[in-house]
């Protein structure tokens, strides 16, 4: 199957922002918003170890990594990609990650034949019990509007060339649904265990922006 495919519903909408840089730097936007904290802080708006603890939850303890474990349990164990496949809310929930932006999931499996990528084209809905805060980028216009237009020119933005043969599906992200790609298994995984796949998860390939990573690649963390 190949050309691309959009699938738009945005009845509802969460117009929340989340800024979030990441990097050791110190981005424009970060600095914007650590001005800001001090400021709600100083007033008493904000109670600093509140404020530090939800950021932990949502950089660490929550971030991708918990999509990673989806993922590699559905590559180890077919049943519970089958149930993935038929209820992914219920799929997800049963490994503990519920949360606010998590209520209604939707699993979307890459295959030979097709690829899935993520986009918000209204604002920046986003799977947090399982991606954690979204990439900067995702919530851009640009990326918004190219991953409509020109879905295989953002694979290629992020360095990523699928087949010819190939079709690219879009899924519009809205406040009802949040999607969670299923990326392709890598080769030579055969016998790995649950963790060691998790490895090889990575944020951007449960958004459809990237692929796994190959075993013969260095281990990088899902971030």
């Amino acid at each position: 199957m190949s050309g691309n495919h959009t699938h738009h519903d945005h009845d509802q909408h969460d117009q929340g922002h989340h800024d979030h840089g990441h990097g050791s730097e110190l981005s424009e936007t970060e600095a914007r918003v650590r001005a800001l904290e001090s400021v709600l802080v100083e007033k008493g708006h904000v109670d600093p170890k509140a404020l530090d603890i939800l950021i932990e939850t949502y950089e660490t303890r929550v971030g991708p990594h918990n999509g990673a474990h989806v993922v590699a349990k559905a590559w180890r164990e077919p049943g519970f990609l089958d149930w993935l496949r038929s209820d992914a809310t219920a799929a997800i929930h049963s490994l503990g990650y519920i949360g606010r932006q998590g209520e209604h999931m939707v699993a979307v499996e890459n295959t030979p034949q097709e690829h899935n990528m993520v986009v918000c084209t209204l604002c920046s809905c986003y799977p947090w019990p399982v991606l954690g805060l979204p990439p900067v980028w995702y919530k851009s216009a640009p990326y918004r509007a190219k991953a409509v237009r020109d879905p295989r020119g953002v694979l290629a933005d992020f360095g990523v060339t699928l087949p010819s043969g190939t079709g690219i599906r879009v899924w519009d992200s809205t406040a009802e649904i949040r999607y969670l790609v299923i990326p392709m298994r890598p080769e030579g995984t055969d016998g790995w265990s649950e963790s060691d796949l998790a490895r090889l998860v990575t944020r951007d390939s449960m958004i459809g922006t990237g692929l796994a990573l190959s075993p013969k690649m260095p281990a990088e963390t899902a971030t």
